[in-house]
């Protein structure tokens, strides 16, 4: 058993912290703020993520996990030290590194001359030798090792214990031994490289990832225009194990955390190098513009927002997580609203985020059922179970006559083709039931 101090309890720092504790090492997490500390420590976690909860209360139990706001004690006896705190986007889109290098200022005055410092934060390619470069202009030997993780929300605890790999940027043996005895339990297959290219598996991974989310938005749009089912394509497109059929789902865009984030901070490095990364370019633009789809759409059928019941169904960036970080709702909801739009919203998790973002300005109801009461438009930015859930019958006795924008194409085409009185609009796939004017939906 290693004694691990995880700086930062953000969505990174408490999952990678609660997942070491219950594979047995001995945790201490380290914040700046109390609240979220106290809270940690009474059991109750500050982010919403599927068997976080049960995990959190089952380690502090066992005294394998503990939360603190003290420095020291985090890091006087830590044999490694995981640096996870945020590296948010900066107006160039360049990362914040402010936070990464306020943790190493603490851990200099703390840690023990042999503890292994290790970045887990997304950081620009080049930051784990700059860190170094920074302890040695302190006259401190610490070792540094980069260890991307590769969570998602939503099925972050299940990413982190059953992943498909474990990335370890190091520069001795030592270090390789020491980490790889950290992550023993875990039975997942190492991937050894020096740190530069640890960093850049990170950036590679999540920008690939964004790649393949445009190129399919992108297509999704052209098959409107030429009359042809996304769904038909992916599938037909899916089975070749060239391209597989993950991340092939047509919608609004992605947002999140990280891809918005990392596509933009990779451009940028790129730049500074010299380099033009065009691909990844592309897919900035195309998510740029296909957040905003959903609007599009609707436009082609209503006149004017003004005065429209709207309901919408989904606020966060993705199911299964409370995240609002770079959501295709909001700006949307915020278009809605600057156009006169009565809005009554519903999530699952992400409400209370929403009433800090949104303010008085939208009504936030209960359940997606009271969310269409009376309702004139619905717009789907969320594909949350509870969403997916909703019937044809649903539609047609909560709203007044049923004109549906599904940004996330929750339901299935021959259902909604069956039913003439709906009018469903979503993404890259033929429209459902009759076209109407503004005018028709009173």
């Amino acid at each position: 058993m290693n004694k691990i101090a995880v700086a930062g309890v953000g969505y990174v720092g408490l999952v990678t912290g609660v997942c070491l504790a219950e594979k047995g090492q001995q945790v201490t997490c380290v914040d700046t703020d109390s609240q979220k500390i106290s809270q940690l420590n009474q059991g109750t976690p500050t982010i919403y993520e599927p068997g976080l909860q049960a995990l959190l209360h089952k380690n502090i139990a066992a005294n394998r996990l503990t939360f603190t706001t003290m420095a020291k004690e985090a890091y006087i006896d830590a044999d490694v030290i995981f640096i996870c705190v945020g590296t948010p986007e900066q107006a160039d889109g360049s990362a914040n590194l402010n936070y990464v290098y306020q943790v190493a200022t603490t851990i200099a005055q703390y840690a023990k001359e042999n503890a292994l410092i290790v970045i887990k934060s997304t950081v620009p390619i080049g930051t784990n030798e700059k860190l170094k470069e920074f302890f040695r202009a302190m006259g401190l030997g610490f070792e540094v090792a980069s260890n991307p993780e590769f969570l998602a929300q939503g099925s972050a605890i299940r990413d982190t214990l059953a992943g498909h790999r474990i990335v370890l940027g190091v520069e001795s043996e030592r270090a390789e031994r020491l980490l790889k005895s950290v992550y023993a339990a875990f039975e997942q297959p190492f991937v050894v490289t020096d740190l530069a290219s640890a960093e850049m598996v990170k950036y590679a991974a999540n920008d690939f990832l964004a790649l393949k989310i445009s190129f399919v938005n992108d297509i999704a749009n052209l098959c409107e225009r030429v009359g042809a089912n996304i769904e038909d394509v992916t599938k037909g497109i899916g089975y070749d194990p060239r391209i597989g059929n993950q991340f092939l789902r047509a919608g609004i865009g992605y947002g999140g955390s990280c891809f918005p984030k990392d596509t933009k901070a990779l451009h940028w490095l790129a730049e500074e190098e010299g380099y033009i990364l065009r691909t990844v370019k592309a897919a900035i633009d195309v998510n740029e513009k296909q957040k905003y789809k959903l609007l599009q759409l609707a436009k082609q059928e209503i006149d004017t927002f003004r005065g429209k019941k709207v309901a919408v169904l989904g606020l966060t960036f993705k199911p299964e997580t409370d995240d609002l970080r770079e959501s295709p709702a909001l700006p949307n909801i915020q278009m809605l609203l600057a156009e006169g739009a009565e809005i009554r919203a519903y999530d699952p998790e992400g409400m209370e985020r929403a009433r800090v973002v949104l303010g008085d300005g939208i009504r936030f109801v209960n359940s997606a059922k009271e969310a269409l009461e009376q309702a004139e438009i619905c717009f789907i930015f969320t594909d949350w179970a509870e969403m997916k859930a909703l019937t044809p019958n649903d539609f047609i006795t909560g709203m007044r006559r049923p004109l549906i924008f599904d940004g996330r194409n929750c339901f299935d085409m021959d259902v909604m083709r069956a039913v003439p009185e709906i009018r469903y609009v979503s993404i890259g796939r033929p429209k459902t039931g009759v076209a109407r004017c503004a005018d028709m939906i009173l």
